[in-house]
């Protein structure tokens, strides 16, 4: 069965409801030939240094994963084309991104687990974490500046639209300029309690939407969409990155960590101010006294806060922002990507990731 058949039998509407894990699997086997490539490229990519370095980056990858942003570099490029060399290489290196700031990530916040695995950091310690999420994005952006080709363009040159665009090494630094910037502005809120919504937007569109846009606006320039078309999906891969990381949040509160390998309260222990508990906390109904006594590690308050968020009904109306943000996402898709098979195909794993239980 060839692929076009496989994208047309997985996009089905009959099966738009299917849970958003197996939907990810319907996907990965639309790709398998793509995803092997990508897993096998990412071992390569981990074991590519010196140790422990290298080390701590094979823990991490061999923990797992959905491989969301390598899909959803494949699955743009279909809109628009065919899966290219590029779009491979590029789906490689969206992965290495995320995998380099889940390192970072969990020696800023004192993590302890990912992904149901102790963090790399409790096993080699945080100045390996560090330097191994440091090799990942040199790995990175060597692979896109070799998939892309060329030097990158001058400050008065703009090119784009084609699968050797320059542009698009250009865009990776920006992307991972917001990831930066983003991670900032959480840690401040460590030691200033911010309990703003537009803060908590501010990290959300920086730290994780930013890397799901990218993805999505690299995957359709690899497949020759026109820079307008590539800008509209970027649009789209954004939206669905906020729903993402909104879902993502409400899970720390009423996931079953047996199923999304997550420790229940990881972010308030983590002391990171997420939107559930901002609602419940403005709402009346936890204390400002409690979060920072959970910010500092009070076990008490956080079971507080915790019952606070779910008595208050803020989970749900998350949620429903996550909705909102996953139609302005499918109305980007369609208002620029044709109606083909992919296209649906990666509107259905936009609603599905928004209604996630894991």
């Amino acid at each position: 069965m060839n692929s076009v058949t496989l994208l047309q039998e997985t996009a089905i509407p009959e099966r738009v409801g299917a849970r958003a894990a197996q939907r990810i699997a319907d996907v990965a086997s639309v790709f398998a030939e793509d995803m092997t490539f990508v897993e096998a490229e990412l071992a390569r990519a981990a074991r590519s240094g010196v140790a422990p370095a290298t080390d701590a980056g094979v823990h991490l990858l061999e923990a797992g994963g959905k491989r969301v942003r390598p899909l959803t570099v494949l699955l743009a490029a279909s809109c628009f084309g065919t899966v290219s060399a590029t779009a491979r290489e590029l789906s490689v290196v969206a992965e290495l991104v995320h995998l380099a700031t889940l390192l970072h990530d969990d020696v800023v916040d004192d993590g302890m687990e990912r992904r149901g695995h102790p963090a790399a950091r409790r096993v080699w310690g945080n100045a390996v974490s560090v330097l191994a999420g440091d090799l990942l994005l040199t790995h990175a952006l060597e692979r896109t500046a070799k998939a892309v080709g060329g030097p990158p363009p001058g400050p008065t040159e703009v090119r784009g639209g084609g699968a050797g665009s320059a542009v698009s090494l250009v865009d990776l630094i920006a992307t991972l300029r917001r990831l930066v910037d983003g991670e900032i502005v959480q840690l401040r809120s460590r030691s200033r309690l911010d309990l703003e919504e537009g803060t908590y937007f501010r990290v959300v569109r920086d730290k994780t939407a930013s890397l799901f846009g990218w993805a999505a606006r690299v995957g359709a320039r690899s497949a020759g969409a026109s820079e307008q078309a590539a800008s509209l999906l970027g649009v789209f891969g954004e939206h669905v990155g906020i729903a993402f990381q909104l879902v993502d949040d409400c899970l720390d509160y009423a996931g079953d960590p047996e199923e999304t390998g997550k420790t229940l309260l990881a972010d308030l222990h983590e002391g990171k101010v997420t939107l559930p508990l901002i609602r419940a906390v403005t709402g009346g109904f936890g204390r400002v006294e409690d979060v920072e006594r959970a910010k500092l590690g009070d076990g008490d308050a956080c079971l507080q806060l915790a019952h606070a968020v779910r008595s208050s009904g803020a989970c749900e109306a998350v949620r429903e922002i996550a909705r909102d943000h996953t139609a302005r996402a499918l109305s980007a898709l369609h208002e620029t990507a044709p109606p083909t098979a992919a296209r649906e195909l990666l509107g259905a794993v936009a609603r599905e990731l928004t209604g996630r239980t894991k």
